[in-house]
């Protein structure tokens, strides 16, 4: 979507103006086989929207609401289908890379996952690289020594789960557009 606006928009001025939008105005299924590469993500969210008759978001801010919101809903269920598999509770999220400086996704994610989320570092591929190479030079021992030089060298931010206004509805209406998606999308 960043790309198709000409890059106007930073990801941070996205995320800025994402949060100034209503939350949870539109919403769409990140892991429907028409957004993996659609010829315009813009249109594919819009028409997503339309044929669920959500309200269609038209702005830079709404469509990156739209898809800051559909992907926190989107890591509640893996989370929840993890846990389910592993039979283990997960009570913290580490977000690393890129997603780990948007603060509204980041929070977005602590409140609908209700866990904490911790964020950073947001150069994880070239810290991962660094540190491989450090254990086979012999200059950490192993990736638990590699893990806690991380921890100690890089600054994390945390985000607590905050409540979300109206979460059941929410979540009815997120279980209700899987259902209404799959009668509409699947061949």
């Amino acid at each position: 979507m960043r790309r198709e606006s000409g890059s106007a928009y930073s990801f941070a001025e996205l995320a800025q103006l994402a949060s100034a939008e209503t939350p949870f105005a539109s919403l769409v299924l990140c892991n429907q086989p028409s957004f993996l590469n659609p010829d315009s993500m813009t249109l594919e969210i819009q028409r997503f929207c339309e044929e669920t008759g959500q309200p269609i978001p038209h702005t830079p801010g709404a469509l990156a609401r739209c898809i800051f919101d559909s992907l926190a809903l989107s890591y509640r269920d893996a989370l929840h289908e993890l846990q389910s598999l592993t039979n283990e509770t997960v009570t913290k999220l580490h977000v690393v890379g890129g997603g780990a400086n948007n603060e509204l996704l980041c929070q977005l994610t602590a409140d609908l996952l209700e866990i904490e989320v911790q964020a950073g570092p947001s150069e994880s591929t070239a810290i991962g690289n660094i540190v491989v190479q450090l254990i086979s030079s012999g200059a950490l021992g192993d990736l638990k020594a590699a893990g806690r030089t991380i921890a100690s060298s890089f600054p994390t931010r945390l985000y607590e789960p905050q409540s979300v206004e109206g979460m059941e509805e929410l979540l009815d209406r997120w279980k209700n557009l899987k259902i209404q998606a799959t009668s509409l999308f699947t061949p």
